[in-house]
C-alpha cells in the first residue's frame, strides 16, 4: 500500500504535529451569576460547581481565576426588582453594574468582563422583553436593551453580549454607545440563540424561567440553519464584533456555516444543559468526564468557533487538562 494515513497516527509526537485543531486557554469565557448580599457563595443545584456569588465573593473567586489565567469572564446579575417595565435592567446601582466597577477596580485591564444584555431577570413575567397583549414588543425592547447597554459601558464593561434576539438590538446599541463615547466597548451578539430545551439549569440559575408560554416567537427556531445566517449577517450589518451560537453542542453545522459565511469571529456558547449532563453522567460514574469534555471543547473549535463560554474552563485549567 502506498497510502498508510495510521503513519500519521504513530506516537503522540507526530499526532501533535499534524493535529488540524488547537484549544487554548485564551479562548475561553467564563460565567459568573451575581446575586445580592455579601458573603454569598452558594452552589446551584442544577450546575455542579458553579454558585451564585455577592460582588465580595466574586473578587475573591476572579483573582482565583486570574492566577489560573481566566482572565475573561461574562456576568449575569440575578436578584434585583422585577417588574413590568425591567427598570432595574438600566439602573446604575443593580447588581451587574455595580460588580464591574468593583472587578475593574481591583483587576483594571487585567480582566475583560463581559456583560450578558437581555431583561428576563429583571421582567416579573420571566420573558426577554415589554409585554403587551401577550406578545413581546420588539421596539420598546430595543430601546430598553441599548439603555441596558450603556449602563454596563459606563460601568467598564469591556464587551457587550445582547442574548434578547429583539430585531435590530445590535444596531441601536452600537448607536447608542458611538453617541456616548464608548465606540471601543465590543459586542458579542447572541446573533442565532435557539429557542432550545437545554436552557433549563440556566433558568434556575438565573431565575428567568416565564410565568406563562415560550420564546418561540423571538428566539430562533432550531430548524432553520438558513435563517440562522441570515441573522448572524444581520447583526454584523449592524456594527456587531463576534457573532455567538447558542447553544453549541446541538449546532455545530450553525458554527460551522457561520465561519464560512462570515470573517468576523465565531463564538459559541457552552449552554447550561449541556454542561449539566457532562456533570450528572460524570458523576454517576457513567462517562469519564475529562475525555468528555475536551472532546466537546475541540468539537466546537473543529467547527470553527474561536471564543467558547463554557462552565467548564475552571475545571480545565484548574486540573490541568489542556
Amino acid at each position: 500500500m502506498l497510502n498508510r494515513p495510521r503513519r500519521l497516527r504513530k506516537n503522540p509526537i507526530v499526532r501533535e504535529l499534524i493535529a488540524e485543531t488547537h484549544l487554548s486557554k485564551d479562548m475561553f469565557i467564563y460565567p459568573y451569576f451575581v446575586v445580592p448580599g455579601k458573603k454569598v457563595a452558594h452552589q446551584i443545584d442544577a450546575m455542579p460547581g458553579i454558585s451564585h456569588f455577592s460582588t465580595d465573593t466574586l473578587l475573591q473567586d476572579v483573582e482565583k481565576g486570574l492566577k489560573l489565567g481566566v482572565n475573561k469572564i461574562m456576568l449575569f446579575g440575578v436578584g434585583d426588582e422585577k417588574s413590568e417595565d425591567a427598570h432595574m435592567a438600566y439602573d446604575s446601582q443593580s447588581l451587574v453594574p455595580v460588580a464591574v466597577r468593583e472587578l475593574k477596580k481591583n483587576f483594571g485591564d487585567d480582566l475583560y468582563v463581559v456583560t450578558d444584555v437581555c431583561v428576563c431577570s429583571y421582567t416579573n413575567h420571566g420573558h426577554c422583553g415589554i409585554m403587551k397583549d401577550d406578545y413581546v414588543q420588539n421596539d420598546l425592547t430595543v430601546d430598553l436593551i441599548a439603555k441596558m447597554a450603556l449602563n454596563h459601558a459606563e460601568a467598564g464593561a469591556d464587551m457587550l453580549a445582547p442574548s434578547d434576539m429583539m430585531d435590530g438590538r445590535v444596531g441601536a446599541i452600537r448607536h447608542k454607545l458611538d453617541g456616548s463615547g464608548f465606540e471601543n466597548v465590543a459586542i458579542m451578539s447572541h446573533a442565532t440563540k435557539f429557542a432550545s430545551a437545554y436552557y433549563g439549569p440556566f433558568r434556575e440559575a438565573a431565575d428567568c424561567t416565564p410565568s406563562k408560554g415560550d420564546r418561540k416567537a423571538y428566539q430562533m427556531d432550531f430548524r432553520n440553519p438558513n435563517e440562522a445566517v441570515r441573522e448572524a449577517l444581520l447583526d454584523e450589518s449592524e456594527g456587531a464584533d463576534i457573532l455567538m451560537v447558542k447553544p453549541a453542542l446541538a449546532y455545530l453545522d450553525v458554527i460551522a456555516k457561520l465561519k464560512e459565511h462570515s470573517h468576523l469571529p465565531i463564538a459559541c456558547y457552552n449552554v447550561s444543559g449541556e454542561y449539566s449532563m457532562i456533570k450528572a453522567a460524570a458523576q454517576k460514574g457513567w462517562i469519564d468526564e475529562q475525555k468528555v469534555v475536551m472532546e466537546t471543547m475541540y468539537a466546537f473549535a473543529r467547527a470553527g468557533a474561536s471564543v467558547i463560554t463554557t462552565y467548564h474552563i475552571r475545571d480545565i485549567v484548574e486540573n490541568k487538562w489542556m
